[in-house]
């Protein structure tokens, strides 16, 4: 199993959406970087960080499993489709996407300020320069941990007795 984070404006999707959905397309991702991750490397129970970017504050929102590997977005077929690309072929696409599943959402978002001063995540893609414009970014283990926990010491993550 591998770890990503992938990244929304929640204004056109968020974590609320997923949850509301429970599985959807990461379509529309038109950075060739992230376009391979998701092609040739993600793969189905990987787990995943939903980021709410672009957004005050843009930060971590909830969790999500990848649910079916990397497959042509058909976006890219379609001229009134804002994604369309007219380069792109069935037989031949450019653009690929996950199928993404909801599993958590937090009870408020782990902001990106924060992120910031954990020593742990200085080498991660997320706080590399360069790198904060990839919607989909590959986390280490320790990444993935890092956040967890400190989303678990904020008691960002529901407790699931407190249901009971």
């Amino acid at each position: 199993m591998a770890y990503w984070l992938m990244k929304s404006n929640p204004k056109f999707f968020g974590i609320d959406d997923l949850q509301r959905l429970k599985t959807d397309s990461w379509d529309g991702v038109r950075n060739y970087r992230a376009r391979n991750f998701m092609r040739d490397d993600m793969k189905v129970g990987d787990k995943v960080i939903f980021y709410h970017s672009s957004a005050k504050p843009s930060g971590v929102a909830g969790i999500m499993t990848v649910s079916k590997a990397g497959h042509p977005d058909p976006s890219q077929f379609h001229p009134e489709h804002r994604h369309y690309d007219p380069i792109a072929t069935e037989d031949e696409p450019r653009w690929y996407m996950v199928d993404v599943t909801f599993e958590q959402a937090f009870t408020d978002i782990l902001p990106l300020a924060e992120l910031k001063f954990l020593p742990t995540l200085e080498d991660s893609l997320l706080l590399r320069k360069g790198c904060q414009q990839l919607t989909v970014i590959p986390l280490e283990p320790k990444h993935w941990n890092t956040i967890m926990n400190m989303a678990e010491e904020l008691e960002l993550i529901p407790d699931e007795t407190d249901s009971i």
